[in-house]
């Protein structure tokens, strides 16, 4: 486990964060430095720091009401919508998954017409713990920008609300970085963890004579049980999971109220599905967005920080030629039972 400063510390205001830099910006870049906030923030500590933060409403649902509808009947004083299908993805097509990356031209476009540039700290939040606001922390986080989840989401909250279409803020600049290579996982590379994982390469290396090859890679499933079992599917192509991927689903991080775990608890969690570590660790989920909660999680429990394959299991079963593991299929693929908890199982 890695101790972070965040760990059993008082957390220090935005103001104070953001004047730490760490890192020389590359030319023609504003200054950059790695994540100064934590990434979880509780209520009281936003409370106390709200005129110092970008306070983002991320909530998102497959079915109902929309987000934006959810916002007007009543946000956080001061926050700003952000459209999980507009903002922080691009044009959904089969090989790249329902909620791909946007360019990140795009999403500094994004965040600049929103009210939020290079030097903000921000912190997001939903009605379902985190699992959907987490795209956009984990996006922000991934760049080397200020940004947090709200522990607990809408319902820790505890202070009056502010109905309608929300208070404008002033377009700021918010220069576009490159998505980091070191954050994600691309399908070849989750396919070569998979064979590895699977048996597959240790066969092959076995026939060929070749070394059997290193297991230094955990695929991370966060999807519910039933959809990793291929019990039901109802969003994509094909039930099952990846080959060789663990199960650890997102909800099984939350209690009953939707607030995290502590983090001992979320440690053992992962380590019976078999993770001690985030180094090596790709996560995935439907649509990629899920699994960034999973990824902020590990880094919340002291594991580190892993990868995000951001197709995800909506990119991989609707390419044919991608192998599934399914009930039907013998497997020594590992489990994390979720809880039977109140809040809503997440469909991305």
């Amino acid at each position: 486990m890695r101790d972070h400063p965040w760990h059993g510390a008082t957390l220090s205001p935005p103001s104070a964060i953001n004047g730490s830099v760490t890192a020389p910006a590359p030319t023609g870049l504003p200054p950059r430095h790695s994540p100064a906030l934590p990434p979880f923030v509780d209520a009281a500590w936003l409370r106390a720091n709200l005129a110092d933060v970008v306070v983002a409403d991320v909530r998102w649902q497959l079915q109902g009401p929309s987000g934006r509808d959810a916002y007007e009947a009543g946000h956080i004083p001061g926050a700003v919508f952000v459209d999980l299908d507009v903002d922080l993805a691009d044009i959904t097509t089969p090989d790249r998954g329902r909620h791909p990356l946007p360019s990140p031209d795009a999403f500094a476009a994004a965040m600049g017409a929103l009210g939020i540039g290079d030097a903000a700290a921000v912190v997001a939040y939903d009605a379902a713990g985190g699992i959907f606001a987490a795209r956009l922390a984990w996006m922000l986080r991934a760049i080397g920008r200020d940004a947090a989840l709200l522990d607990g989401g809408l319902a820790a909250w505890g202070a009056p609300l502010e109905a309608g279409q929300g208070r404008a803020r002033p377009a700021a600049a918010f220069t576009p970085v490159p998505w980091p290579a070191a954050a994600l996982a691309s399908i070849d590379e989750v396919a070569s963890v998979s064979a590895a994982a699977s048996g597959a390469a240790v066969a092959a290396a076995a026939a060929s004579g070749a070394a059997h090859p290193a297991a230094d890679s955990v695929l991370i499933d966060a999807r519910a049980p039933e959809r990793y079992r291929g019990d039901a599917e109802p969003v994509d192509p094909r039930a099952g999971h990846i080959p060789g991927a663990v199960n650890a689903p997102c909800m099984a991080h939350l209690d009953p109220t939707g607030a995290l775990l502590p983090p001992d608890a979320l440690r053992d969690q992962f380590a019976v599905a078999g993770v001690s570590s985030a180094d090596g660790s790709i996560a995935y989920c439907g649509s990629g967005v899920n699994a960034c909660h999973a990824l902020l999680v590990m880094e919340h429990a002291g594991l580190g920080r892993g990868r995000l394959f951001p197709g995800s299991w909506s990119a991989w079963s609707n390419q044919p030629d991608r192998p599934v593991s399914s009930p039907n299929q013998t497997s020594h693929d590992t489990a994390l039972s979720s809880h039977d908890h109140t809040v809503t199982r997440p469909i991305t």
